[in-house]
């Protein structure tokens, strides 16, 4: 969740999400003389790591080309897993570790996708693990790393896009700093396992703060754009509360608006499995 990339050490929707981020380690100040793998980092610790946990209550409205809108209503959950190396309860809440995490999607609204959950297990050093629960045929379906870049639930944003893209994936390269601003070129260094070439990334410097980003095809074509809307400032955290991705080939958007947004509720790892799929951690969900 905003609150909720995969990533090593970025989650917009959501998650943000896709998922959120909150905690001890504050919004670090501009520095001078960063690399681009430097601002990458501390862009998706703001992302993706802000505190152990997090919840968001989160709606989805889709909009196609004919102005016509569907919506969806959500909760996101999210969990940090504990560095395995460390020892010490003070080493275990280190601010700057980045490690694996693990995801919970439930859809309350509308009708057709009540109860519908998705899981996601992100891992640094390997494929994210990722399961879909279709309450209708009571059927849960894994999800390949080859359908990470596909649509999730029928909106412009991806499947890679909920959990967030491992920034490893991608060299990047710092084009300019400005007063406000960083701007980065990312492309991808396995270019037959996406749909874009590359993407340019505007990060607020104060914050770290993803605002913007533009995925382009080979022939230099924009065809995709992501834009923070809306951010809040939530228990110490920057926190993206309203995003859009923008599909320019289709001329359709998705809007996400996270609400009741928290951080380190404690949230017991069990309920970060495939059984809790079918049966909704519904305690956890309000």
């Amino acid at each position: 969740m905003n609150p909720m990339n995969r990533t090593t050490c970025l989650a917009v929707l959501l998650a943000g999400a896709v998922v959120v981020s909150a905690g001890s380690h504050r919004v670090q100040a501009a520095e001078k003389d960063l690399t681009a793998m430097d601002v990458v980092v501390k862009a998706n610790r703001v992302a993706y790591y802000q505190g152990g946990d997090g919840r968001a209550q989160v709606k989805m409205t889709i909009t196609d080309a004919q102005n016509r809108t569907r919506t969806r209503e959500m909760t996101i959950l999210r969990r940090d897993q504990p560095d395995p190396k460390a020892k010490t309860a003070d080493e275990k809440k280190k601010d700057d570790f980045c490690g694996d995490q693990k995801f919970y999607v439930y859809f309350h609204q509308p009708a057709d996708v009540n109860k519908m959950a998705f899981l996601v297990w992100k891992h640094l050093d390997k494929d994210d693990d990722r399961w879909l629960y279709l309450p209708g045929l009571d059927l849960v379906k894994r999800i390949s790393s080859s359908d990470k870049r596909t649509s999730f639930v029928g909106s412009e944003f991806f499947y890679e896009d909920v959990s967030g893209r491992n920034i490893n994936d991608d060299k990047h390269e710092l084009l300019a700093t400005s007063k406000t601003y960083y701007k980065l070129k990312s492309t991808p260094k396995d270019a037959k396992s996406v749909e874009f070439d590359h993407y340019i990334s505007w990060i607020h410097r104060e914050s770290f703060v993803v605002v913007s980003q533009e995925y382009y095809d080979k022939k230099g074509q924009k065809i995709r754009e992501y834009k923070a809307l809306k951010m809040d400032r939530i228990q110490g955290f920057w926190t993206v509360t309203k995003s859009r991705m923008t599909d320019l080939r289709t001329k359709g958007n998705t809007v996400l608006e996270y609400t009741d947004v928290k951080y380190d509720l404690g949230m017991p790892e069990d309920i970060f499995t495939e059984r809790y799929l079918r049966r909704a951690p519904v305690a956890h969900l309000k």
